[in-house]
């Protein structure tokens, strides 16, 4: 996008994670959760408090960053560890975060439990269920969720951005954030990352529902996980915001949020592409969930983790030093630099937050990370690598 009067090239919305990066320097403390006592030995907390503190002591200052949060999670029955540093109060195990693009992942399960069902295929076009949109009527469910559709996103278009700027507590329908790129061509074929497939996705699963996408998330989802502290704003709790860290905005092209605390629940510009608040416990549950078949039959499982090249948009099995980062319907796929094999991780950014889940396939090691700032480059990913390090130098509480 060239640059507007608004200063901004490309707004810092839900995007997935693809750049690696290392950690830095330190000050801080330990989160205490409420399985503190139970924690593995001091000596590995200590070590991913380092890392932690290396890594905010490196990036707070140009990020506008003030907390980070870990949560390890190992396969076996040992408790989860759960770090934190911050430059002021310590933040809990159990606060809340706006999780951004890992909701795309939530949106992708409902369409598949529906298609299990035998109420869709995702491999219906367009034009069966959103007939209001005919310029998309070939395009199928299944490209919507692997990014391969060519509708253009709506949140890199200057009309939204102007919306967005001006008033940050806008309030979106998803008729009109589609109606930001409802006029314009189709993208260029192949992979090209673009949230409007999902609040299509989010549209679909209202029209063979005759339901809300935040109830059938609650029925399907969140209920029988007991993922009691995710929601969709304005769904949430009363007492939800008091549990998020003030997020900040660390875009140099968005000097007029520079530093600035964004609104807490204003979310409705993401909705079913990345509207979700949750903790990390939470992002926990429903990783181990995801990627261990609990929520699909196998056919939508394989599905859901049937991969195309970020680079090529074409099917590849899984993914390669060569092409080393996959999109399935929802999902992705990249190579840990700590180890060099593919895990399952996505990196969810709004406009204060980003929170990072990784699933380790080899042992189902889940590490989660957030911090409460967006930045102009990806430093998470290469954070959650330092940390996998760490765990995997640090037997016996290592991945082994």
């Amino acid at each position: 996008m060239t640059k507007t009067k608004f200063g901004w090239r490309r707004l810092p919305v839900v995007v997935v994670l693809v750049a690696l990066a290392a950690g830095a320097i330190a000050y801080s403390s330990i989160a205490q959760s409420a399985t503190a006592a139970q924690q593995p030995a001091a000596g590995l907390s200590e070590a991913l408090h380092d890392v932690l503190q290396s890594y905010l002591d490196e990036h707070r200052a140009k990020d506008h960053m003030s907390t980070v949060a870990l949560r390890v999670t190992y396969p076996d029955r040992r408790p989860a560890t759960a770090v934190s540093v911050s430059t002021g109060q310590p933040v809990p195990d159990d606060a809340l975060w706006q999780i951004g693009s890992n909701t795309k992942a939530f949106t992708s399960v409902l369409l598949l439990q529906l298609e299990a069902e035998g109420r869709l295929s995702v491999r219906d076009k367009l034009g069966k269920w959103l007939p209001q949109y005919p310029a998309w009527r070939d395009v199928t469910i299944t490209q919507l969720l692997s990014m391969t559709s060519r509708i253009p996103d709506y949140a890199q278009q200057d009309a939204f951005g102007e919306v967005i700027v001006g008033d940050p507590t806008t309030v979106f329908t998803p008729k009109r954030l589609v109606s930001f790129v409802s006029g314009l061509p189709l993208g260029p074929a192949g992979y090209n990352y673009s949230n409007t497939n999902y609040i299509l996705a989010q549209l679909i699963i209202e029209r063979v529902t005759h339901d809300s996408y935040d109830s059938q998330l609650h029925r399907r989802i969140l209920g029988p996980l007991r993922m009691h502290d995710t929601c969709l704003p304005p769904a949430c709790p009363g007492n939800t915001t008091r549990r998020m860290p003030p997020g900040y905005s660390g875009v140099s092209a968005l000097p007029m949020w520079l530093g600035k605390p964004v609104p807490a629940l204003a979310l409705s510009w993401a909705q079913g592409a990345g509207g979700l608040v949750g903790s990390l416990p939470d992002l926990t549950t429903w990783a181990k969930a995801l990627y261990g078949g609990r929520l699909l039959p196998p056919a939508q499982q394989r599905e859901l983790q049937s991969l195309v090249s970020v680079t090529t948009g074409k099917p590849i099995p899984t993914v390669t030093p060569q092409d080393p980062v996959g999109f399935g319907l929802g999902v992705a796929q990249r190579i840990d630099s700590a180890t060099g094999r593919p895990v399952w991780a996505y990196r969810g950014e709004t406009f204060g937050f980003q929170v990072l889940h990784t699933y380790v396939p080899e042992t189902g090691l889940i590490i989660t990370l957030a911090v409460n700032s967006t930045a102009d480059q990806d430093t998470l990913t290469g954070l959650a690598d330092t940390v996998h390090k760490t765990l995997d130098t640090s037997r016996p509480y290592g991945t082994n």
